[in-house]
């Protein structure tokens, strides 16, 4: 069948609206991330000691908490972010399932399995497979699921969105959605079917790097992606998700410091938001994509206790990227959200797929057995990830 073209209702703008938290993140990029790494490359002890000491932590204090004089004080860094995950999230782990519906993509990026010029069995569930999908999940204990795709606007359309997210609501209370990123129009249907979460990663905050990974589609379009939990909160998304994929850039602190910074200004500017950081590092795929600079266990575990220690209200977010010993070790220094039993590509949870994954996860642990990890380690697994009702009046034009 030949392809069908997509044209889109209106131009996209150039750059990022005004008085957005993307404006607000570029001004950051533009004039404080290099001084930063400046100061993350010269902390020393005394600097570690202050910004452990500070009662109310800033994007300074990150840099500091980054540096490799905090590398030395890794164990100072995990009880204090223990204490802050205790005192303000309590014992309780939310844990969800992503529900891949395609892994068609027009898109080139040069480290995913869905990568449009890599040849693999690709397939689109119908939405009535995603509705069988999301049963079996919600028999296995789910409330949450995360539907994901590859970037095809003609096969994965608005309108099949639409269909899919209907579909899914039926059978569980929380949807979001981590797609091709659109219009605030687009969102707003996607909200008024039942959809109440964004999940949307830059993938890396350096312009150069992207543009070198990103070789072809929509998709290359930094600035379009950046301002998309914007326009999503705009049409009433009320869980903003963000990240970068670590060792995609050569300095994984440049992308710790973009990510904590686009967290707090979502969190300024949609403050009704839950705003919520994911740190995945890159795993095998299709393409045999290697990073260049991987970011190593200790690393990530420092990594984590800053971001708890400088973002204390922010969810943070760990998925089965990581080994099942990495995952319940860096549980208790600030990790409220986890995903289970996973499977990312279309299909696999209500029966087998010959479809091929994303990525090769690596804690593939059952969603039971996970949730045993989380109770063994002293904290209540939650199934249902929602913020309560939604309120049902029509959303003013």
């Amino acid at each position: 069948m030949a392809d069908v073209p997509v044209t889109l209702e209106e131009p996209r703008p150039d750059g990022v609206p005004a008085a957005s938290a993307a404006a607000d993140l570029l001004a950051f990029l533009d004039s404080d991330l290099s001084r930063l790494l400046e100061r993350a490359a010269t902390a020393g002890a005394a600097d570690v000691d202050r910004a452990l000491r500070a009662p109310r932590r800033t994007l300074d204090d990150l840099a500091v908490l980054l540096s490799p004089a905090a590398a030395d004080r890794l164990e100072d860094l995990a009880v204090a972010a223990h204490e802050v995950a205790l005192r303000r999230f309590g014992r309780v782990v939310r844990l969800f399932a992503p529900l891949y519906v395609s892994n068609e993509c027009v898109s080139t990026c040069t480290y995913c399995g869905f990568s449009a010029g890599n040849e693999i069995a690709r397939r689109t569930l119908s939405p009535d497979e995603v509705g069988t999908e999301a049963r079996a999940l919600r028999d296995r204990g789910f409330r949450s699921l995360l539907l994901v795709s590859g970037e095809h606007a003609r096969i994965v359309s608005k309108d099949y969105l639409v269909e899919c997210v209907r579909a899914v609501a039926a059978e569980v209370p929380s949807v979001s959605v981590e797609v091709q990123v659109w219009d605030t129009p687009t969102y707003r249907r996607l909200v008024e079917a039942g959809c109440e979460g964004l999940v949307v990663y830059q993938e890396t905050y350096d312009r150069a790097t992207y543009g070198a990974t990103h070789l072809r589609g929509k998709k290359r379009n930094f600035d379009w992606r950046l301002a998309a939990l914007d326009r999503g909160a705009e049409a009433g998304m009320r869980q903003l998700a963000i990240g970068a994929l670590l060792g995609l850039h050569d300095d994984w602190r440049a992308d710790a410091l973009a990510v904590a910074a686009h967290a707090s200004a979502l969190v300024r500017r949609w403050w009704r938001c839950e705003v919520s950081v994911s740190l995945p590092r890159l795993r095998p795929a299709a393409g045999g994509f290697e990073p260049a600079v991987p970011v190593t266990d200790v690393e990530l575990a420092q990594l984590v206790c800053a971001v708890r220690l400088v973002l204390p209200d922010v969810g943070l977010s760990m998925s089965t990227r990581e080994a099942p010993a990495m995952r319940d070790g860096l549980l208790p220094l600030g990790v409220t959200r986890m995903s289970a039993g996973s499977h990312t590509e279309p299909g696999g949870y209500a029966s087998e797929s010959d479809a091929e994954p994303q990525f090769e996860i690596s804690d593939d642990r059952s969603p039971a057995e996970v949730a045993a990890a989380v109770r063994r380690a002293g904290y209540d697994p939650v199934w249902m990830d929602t913020i309560g009702p939604r309120c049902r009046e029509p959303h003013p034009a």
